[in-house]
């Protein structure tokens, strides 16, 4: 999803070189999906990976996103167009996407497990799972009605582990008591948890020289029943520290969970705006507001209280008729919100943050 980019096109050679170095040191796993990018994140591994390596070579995940089809009838062009743009015959694991309370019963209302379990059946899919963004008791009426899932992948990290906005913790404890295993998303919060306030940087910085990814990675993938921990690496410099820790994995140890617990303490004491900037929002906005990008401003003013904020919303992310005031509070980006963020309120206070005389 986070793959390195020169201006709005996925950098192909530095993507191959990140492809042949996480494979050289045994890793093998890649998640992608057709709305990743604008739909160039399937094309691009299609050009980096899939072509230049044999099948055997990799594992690969992909998944039903409920803005490309309708009905019932809509999946499977869908599914084979996937097939198509990534050039494999199969997928290891096919996820549907983004299940929540109204998610659920849209796909409930189109089979859409139905058709999943039915593609596995044809050897299309080896393992049909569900990537989840909703409370603890959702995805337990999911993975009951469903007990053929096999696989959930969660928002877990150690900001959001007892945020009761995400339910990081009790989610993950649903996936325990269901025995189904675990696919992290959001380790790093979406960079939040690599590039830290001063103060929680210092915590880490007293360990050693360890990079403050290394710290959010480790925390997740530590639990029992974690299979995979995705990260969303977009250089060679990112690829390289993660390799660098994960290669011989080690959970963190007990001054490592303490100095873990004194940084959850000071987000916690900091009121920041929890956004991951997946931009599911923005794609829907019909005022093309950059929501995640104004929250991103808005959390820096909050952490350095300096004029570059305030350049960056007035020159960078906002233009007239696209500026936070400009919302219609149409919600549609609150429908789409992954992190259920209040983002018509947010909004409302980013303008009064940037725009007031």
């Amino acid at each position: 999803m986070r793959l390195p980019m020169v201006e709005d096109e996925v950098d192909i050679p530095q993507t191959c070189q990140m492809v042949d170095a996480f494979l050289d040191a045994g890793f093998n796993y890649f998640d992608t999906a057709h709305g990743y990018l604008g739909g160039k994140s399937e094309l691009a591994l299609k050009e980096c990976l899939t072509s230049r390596y044999s099948r055997d070579r990799y594992i690969l995940t992909n998944k039903l996103t409920n803005f490309f089809f309708k009905k019932e009838e809509d999946i499977r062009p869908f599914f084979e167009s996937q097939l198509a743009a990534c050039g494999v015959d199969y997928f290891d694991f096919y996820l549907m996407h983004a299940q929540g309370v109204e998610n659920f019963k849209f796909f409930k209302s189109c089979r859409a497990y139905e058709i999943a379990f039915e593609l596995k059946a044809e050897g299309k899919v080896r393992h049909v799972g569900i990537s989840f963004h909703d409370k603890a008791e959702v995805l337990e009426q999911i993975l009951t009605e469903y007990p053929q899932v096999e696989v959930v992948q969660i928002q877990f990290n150690y900001v959001d582990y007892d945020d009761p906005a995400v339910e990081s913790r009790k989610c993950y404890e649903v996936c325990r008591k269901h025995n189904k295993p675990v696919i992290v998303m959001e380790p790093v919060k979406g960079g939040n948890l690599v590039n830290l306030p001063e103060n929680a940087k210092a915590v880490f910085e007293a360990l050693g020289s360890a990079s403050p990814a290394s710290y959010a990675i480790r925390f997740a993938a530590g639990f029992p029943g974690m299979m995979m921990v995705l990260s969303g690496m977009s250089s060679t410099r990112q690829m390289q520290d993660n390799i660098s820790f994960m290669k011989d994995f080690k959970p963190l140890d007990e001054k490592e969970l303490e100095a873990v617990g004194k940084v959850q303490e000071i987000f916690r004491n900091m009121n920041l705006i929890p956004c991951t900037a997946c931009r599911y929002c923005e794609a829907g906005c019909p005022k093309q507001i950059k929501i995640p990008d104004l929250f991103a401003v808005m959390n820096t003013k909050q952490l350095y209280h300096d004029w570059n904020a305030d350049y960056y919303y007035n020159n960078v992310h906002t233009s007239p008729e696209h500026k936070a005031s400009d919302c219609i509070k149409c919600g549609k980006c609150e429908k789409a919100c992954p992190q259920h963020l209040k983002i018509r309120e947010l909004l409302e206070d980013v303008a009064k943050e940037f725009e007031s005389a």
